[in-house]
């Protein structure tokens, strides 16, 4: 406080060179004083302390040190001074209007703010002069007597109009100059960016070409030369936008520091700002809301998903200001948002194009929500399940009408349903997953002969396909799978009701069965989706559970899958799929439970992986431990492979044994900075080890 205090110091009596001198020695001390541990945090305390410690009695009418006082004015002012003076010496002004110019004009107040602050200063100071006027001695206590009101209403220049007479207009201009200057005062003196820029060194805030290259590299980026290039660019002339970077950047710089990737980070936060330095919200956001910048830092400095998605949707960034806007959104309420978006659009390709363009703002907010810790990894997976299933719904809805219209109609002929499979079925899909589905139509005959239904079905699925994944500069493709459909890639791509049930009662396999467990409606008619999953439950839950020989079948599958897709020079210990204790070990154990169970156990009949393996505990057909061993192992392993897409940009499998990239890794999932990479390979490799002990109990465990 003695420096907050010393920054208005000036010599008004006596020797002018001692007074001068005096300065000289006081002004390094004071324009480092923020570098002070803890300064921040006990300036903004002291200030706490002096508002808790007014008399009750007189709290309310207390103008210079209440709430929303001159103080609070003051003190924001002189906090920002002392922090951002560091490096900027246009800030080292003593008096308060004068400072809030030169903070207005650097672009460290937005201009409305300093605005309101200036109005709401020169009210109070005013306010303040003419109570001392009044009687001629010190005070700062509005009066509580009517007629003492009244003539500082009047004295203020106030008039009667519609709020009342001269003391109730003062009384309304008070409250409201009051409520404005406690708004900013929060706003201005508890953001978090002035604790970030108090922990950067002086020097690292000027920012000059040698400086700033020599900070670059002591920092650890790999490429100074390289980052002072973007800087540059960033701060290059004398634009408010310039000087608001220049702010920014110290603290940013620090940030990218402590992600895995600083070159990347920044580079990215480069082309993010190009795109939208020029709009009025994007810096001014990074300097109000402090969080905002160091979560665009992390993000950008680890994940190249994240740095390639935004640079086509760099408006989502305002999500990061606030923890709700991280949380996915109601299926529901995100279905009706994209069709009543879409149902403005003139074309279908421009209706999903914006269907698409809302996926990947939901993309965003869930890999924002990942990287910062906001969701566990079977929500993740929920999350963009739910966000592939809403794209699916109404782009089915567009694709419908297209086809409707080149019969002539607005109706078709037929009934249309999509069937999820795999992990979309099972809810458990990927940043990288495409659409794994059936589809269905029906009842045979409707309106039409079967040729012509089979017909408009099938145009039906292929415009869908068409129309979701078709390249885009913009969008991310959703690609819609059909491969697990009855014959694969060699059967029709779209099958009646009838003749999906003749298929399953006549040439359905083991593995057909197994692949059906995950089979659930997600769009279209769900009356007909409904009547599909009647007709597939005996085939998936059948009566006294797998056979011999079908359990004969599905292990030997097993083991061809292990020996044989099995990437070349993949490591079985660390491969998150197909390796030992892995996803694949994990998922065919629980689904041998469903087929063998889900006859007799209702809770398995569910397509969702974590569910089923905690019914299998609850009906006693795993032990606590192993639900346990298995439930942590396919979180672990869905987790890396979640993040690896994170930060790589591209669907991977293989964990990575050391480099940045497991670094990278190791923050996405969450390990604290400072910790040592191989860890998370150790981690890994112990719980999927202590998995593939109860996968050879289980699944290999049983007659056959």
């Amino acid at each position: 406080w003695e420096f907050q205090a010393l920054l208005k110091a000036r010599p008004v009596a006596g020797d002018p060179e001692l007074g001068a001198g005096y300065q000289r020695a006081i002004g390094p001390l004071v324009w480092t004083a923020a570098e002070r541990r803890d300064f921040v945090a006990d300036v903004q305390s002291m200030r706490r302390r002096v508002v808790d410690h007014l008399p009750a009695a007189v709290a309310a009418r207390e103008i210079k040190l209440g709430r929303g006082g001159l103080r609070d004015v003051e003190f924001a002012v002189q906090l920002l001074q002392l922090v951002h003076g560091r490096g900027d010496e246009t800030l080292r002004v003593p008096a308060t209007l004068p400072a809030l110019g030169a903070l207005r004009d650097g672009g460290y107040v937005g201009r409305d703010d300093a605005v309101s602050l200036i109005d709401a200063y020169e009210f109070l100071r005013a306010t303040e002069h003419r109570l001392q006027l009044r009687r001629l001695r010190r005070t700062h206590l509005v009066p509580e007597d009517a007629a003492a009101l009244s003539w500082l209403g009047r004295a203020m220049g106030y008039r009667p109009d519609a709020r009342g007479d001269a003391r109730a207009v003062w009384e309304a201009e008070w409250a409201l100059h009051a409520r404005e200057v406690r708004r900013l005062h929060e706003k201005l003196f508890y953001r978090p960016l002035l604790e970030a820029v108090a922990r950067v060194p002086s020097e690292g805030l000027r920012l000059t070409p040698h400086e700033a290259g020599r900070r670059l590299a002591a920092l650890g980026f790999a490429d100074p030369a390289a980052a002072l290039r973007h800087i540059e660019s960033l701060t290059a002339g004398l634009s408010r936008r310039a000087a608001l970077q220049k702010a920014l950047l110290p603290v940013l710089l620090s940030d990218f520091a402590d992600a895995p990737d600083p070159d990347r980070g920044l580079l990215a936060y480069r082309q993010v700002s190009d795109e939208l330095g020029a709009t009025s919200w994007y810096l001014r956001l990074l300097r109000d809301e402090g969080a905002v910048a160091s979560r665009l830092a992390y993000l950008l400095g680890t994940s190249r998903y994240v740095a390639r998605m935004l640079g086509r949707a760099p408006e989502a960034l305002q999500m990061l200001a606030s923890d709700t806007e991280l949380l996915p959104r109601d299926p529901a309420e995100l279905v009706a948002a994209m069709a009543e978006a879409a149902a403005r659009q003139d074309t279908p390709a421009a209706a999903v194009a914006v269907i698409r363009g809302a996926r990947r703002q939901e993309l965003l907010r869930i890999a924002f929500a990942d990287l910062l810790g906001r969701l566990d990894v079977a929500d993740v997976c929920q999350a963009i399940s739910a966000t592939t299933q809403a794209t699916l719904d109404v782009a089915l809805r567009i694709a419908t009408r297209s086809v409707a219209a080149d019969l002539g109609g607005t109706e078709l002929p037929i009934r249309f349903a999509v069937i999820a499979m795999g992990r979309l079925g099972g809810a458990e899909t990927s940043y990288s997953s495409d659409a794994d589905v059936m589809f269905v139509y029906g009842p045979d005959g409707a309106d039409g002969s079967d040729e012509q239904a089979a017909r408009v079905a099938h145009d039906v699925a292929g415009r869908l396909r068409a129309l979701l994944g078709s390249p885009s500069s913009n969008d991310p493709p959703l690609g819609v799978d059909a491969d697990l459909r009855p014959e694969g890639r060699n059967g029709p791509l779209v099958r009646s009701l009838a003749s999906y049930a003749s298929y399953y009662a006549r040439w359905s396999s083991a593995w057909e069965a197994q692949a059906l467990l995950r089979a659930r409606f997600v769009a279209g008619d769900e009356g007909l989706g409904a009547r599909f999953t009647a007709m597939i439950d005996p085939v998936r839950y059948p009566v006294g559970g797998v056979g011999t020989d079908d359990l004969v079948e599905i292990r030997r599958l097993k083991g061809r899958i292990d020996s044989e897709r099995l990437p070349r020079g993949a490591d079985p210990a660390t491969h998150t799929k197909l390796g030992r204790g892995g996803l694949a070990d994990i998922e065919w154990t629980v689904q041998l439970l469903q087929l063998s169970h889900g006859f007799e156990v209702a809770a398995l009949r569910t397509t969702r992986t974590l569910d089923a393996l905690r019914a299998a505990g609850d009906a006693r057909l795993l032990t606590a431990a192993q639900v346990d061993t298995l439930g942590q192992a396919w979180r672990f392993a869905t987790h890396v492979r979640n993040a690896l897409m994170l930060v790589r940009d591209r669907a991977e499998d293989q964990l990575p044994h050391q480099g940045v990239a497991l670094l990278a890794l190791g923050r996405a999932m969450g390990y604290r900075p400072g910790f040592d990479p191989g860890q998370v390979v150790d981690d890994y490799r112990r719980v999927t080890r202590r998995a593939r002990r109860v996968v050879e109990e289980v699944f290999y465990a049983s007659p056959g």
